[in-house]
């Protein structure tokens, strides 16, 4: 299984970037996107499912959205409004909770908010 993210880097405060992570998983599979700041534990920022019921951090709220496209197995961050604390490694996953049950990560992508 394969997670790739694509689409970090560095905005000013008020800016928009958008994320995408191709996975190399089918069915009912929950994705979502975490992320790390320097010092902090890897914290939830959104999940949706594959029947497009979505969940959101409550410090992103508002400002991010979380979308998929099943045909092509992605999951999309659209992060508007950008704040310097929302500055963090960002993290794909794709998980199934129900059996056969998995949990995969991709590779993290930087995300650098300025003022």
């Amino acid at each position: 299984v394969q997670l790739q993210a694509f689409g970090g880097g560095s905005v000013q405060a008020g800016g928009s970037l958008r994320l995408s992570c191709a996975a190399s998983v089918y069915g009912a599979v929950i994705m979502g996107w975490y992320r790390q700041a320097p010092g902090k534990q890897r914290e939830l920022v959104a999940t949706i499912t594959s029947g497009g019921i979505s969940n959101y951090a409550d410090s992103v709220k508002g400002r991010f959205t979380i979308s998929r496209d099943n045909a092509k197995n992605t999951a999309y961050l659209q992060m508007d409004s950008l704040k310097p604390e929302d500055t963090a490694v960002y993290y794909c996953n794709a998980r199934r909770v129900v059996s056969p049950t998995f949990s995969y990560w991709g590779q993290g992508t930087l995300v650098t908010v300025s003022s």
